[in-house]
């Protein structure tokens, strides 16, 4: 099972697949080089609204006299005020929304055209107490549009795409004091075990897809399948950072957890993923609870249970008593606040709780070396 899905005037179907393109006729070709100076502006826009919440520079690029235009419009409006509410709570300030993007599909028929694109954003933000240097993190995004000519261009009558930042900005918890906390590095172990960690962070950097940041030219590991048309691509992806003999940690398979061909259903699905990482003793709980929870200090957990995790580490998303999403930790920024990586969406050193809220409950799992 995967996050949330946003879906945005859907009624049409098109594959998302960065790895789908198709060679175009040479009108076709044409078509869209003319149509990427309109893309390129549309998609720079939509990012600057993050930064300075202004809804009226975006309202041209929408067919507003039409449903399909009106609910794309709103659901940009709602993502950029969740984004714009979650910096606020966290300290932060957003400093630069740079996105580029790259048609896979392009089809147009006479005053309407159907294109499937990819985009990765490159997002910075600073904290606004602190003297530290920007911090950036990636996301990456597949959109599939029917775009409408009109006498003055080009503007949006329906668009779908795979992001989950369209929360409740009223639902995005305050940070306790003493969050985030710096933590010192954890010493290396002094021989290496059957979980090589190093690699497994590696893995996640390298095939973090299409965010901005990744590694491998933003294109997943083609050893695996991609699941994300199929419920999702965050479990197969922790498997492989955890299980890929190569280049990955090295966990060994078994009957239950392992890819030959295809994934078992404890490598592509969260619920079972959970329980085969306890049952197997491959993981070790530290802890479960919402954002305050896992945040706050005692005396267990001076800095909070989020602190414990190390990078190749995991935390589990659930909502409602059902396992979401998985993301692999990778790291901390600058200030110390946990960043993980994922896919569906795409995310590269992203904090961790970005695209969540109240409701959510956090299983901070420790991977056994």
């Amino acid at each position: 099972m995967l996050r949330l899905l946003l879906l945005i005037g859907m009624s049409f179907t098109l594959c998302l697949s960065p790895l789908n393109t198709y060679a175009l006729s040479p009108e076709q070709d044409d078509d869209k080089e003319k149509m990427m100076p309109f893309l390129k502006q549309l998609y720079q826009d939509r990012n600057s609204l993050l930064i300075h919440q202004e809804p009226k520079s975006i309202e041209k690029y929408y067919a507003l006299s039409e449903a399909g235009g009106r609910h794309a419009y709103q659901m940009e409006l709602k993502r950029a005020a969740y984004i714009h509410a979650w910096i606020e709570k966290r300290g932060l300030r957003l400093v630069a929304a740079e996105p580029r993007i790259r048609i896979a599909r392009f089809k147009a028929s006479g005053d309407q055209a159907v294109i499937s694109l990819v985009q990765s954003a490159k997002i910075s933000y600073s904290y606004k107490t602190l003297s530290v240097p920007p911090q950036s993190f990636g996301l990456g995004t597949r959109h599939a549009l029917i775009l409408k000519k009109t006498s003055d261009g080009w503007i949006i009558k329906k668009e779908w795409y795979l992001d989950p930042l369209e929360e409740n900005p009223d639902l995005i918890p305050d940070s306790p004091s003493g969050f985030p906390h710096l933590s010192p590095e954890p010493e290396a172990p002094k021989k290496e075990g059957r979980y090589k960690r190093e690699r497994a962070v590696a893995y996640a950097n390298k095939y973090a897809g299409l965010a901005w940041g990744a590694g491998n030219n933003n294109r997943y590991n083609r050893n695996y399948r991609d699941y994300t048309s199929l419920g999702g691509d965050c479990t197969n992806f922790a498997s492989q950072v955890l299980g890929d003999k190569k280049e990955g940690g090295g966990l060994p398979m078994s009957g239950i957890w392992g890819y030959r061909g295809g994934g078992s259903q404890a490598w592509v699905q969260t619920d079972a993923f959970q329980r085969f990482l306890f049952y197997s003793g491959y993981g070790r709980l530290i802890a479960k609870g919402t954002f305050e929870e896992i945040t706050r200090s005692s005396d267990k957990h001076p800095h909070g249970a989020i602190a414990k995790l190390q990078p190749g580490d995991l935390i589990g998303y659930e909502l409602k008593g059902d396992t979401d999403h998985f993301s692999i930790v990778v790291g901390q920024d600058a200030n110390g606040y946990p960043l993980v990586n994922s896919h569906t969406a795409d995310r590269y050193r992203v904090p961790f709780d970005l695209g969540w809220d109240q409701t959510t409950k956090y299983i901070l799992i420790h991977v056994r070396d």
